[in-house]
């Protein structure tokens, strides 16, 4: 009997530890563990280009990245600093694709 508990003791803490780190894998909707990861250090670099070009409003413009897709969005004062703004988010390296929803006016 002691021998069957321990049995049952090993496989119900494998399965535990399947659906954790189950929990942690990624979905074509749902990022992994370590995407996030990524997706966050891709947006704080592409925001610190924009802080640093004196020619991208950094305050005007959003900043989203899933899973290496960076979506840009907000205002431009130019079509100039909307293709900038665009330039500079593919120069950081993980960006799969850039989305540029950004609005001029």
């Amino acid at each position: 009997m002691n021998t069957n508990s321990s049995l049952f003791r090993t496989w119900l803490l494998l399965a535990a530890l399947c659906i954790g780190l189950a929990g942690c894998a990624g979905s074509s909707t749902k990022e992994s563990t370590g995407e996030v990861f990524d997706d966050t250090a891709i947006t704080t670099k592409v925001k610190a280009i924009f802080v640093k070009d004196p020619d991208v409003g950094a305050l005007r413009i959003g900043v989203e990245t899933f899973k290496g897709v960076v979506q840009l969005s907000g205002f431009a004062k130019t079509s100039r600093e909307k293709q900038k703004a665009e330039q500079l988010t593919w120069e950081v390296k993980g960006v799969k694709s850039v989305r540029n929803d950004i609005i001029v006016r």
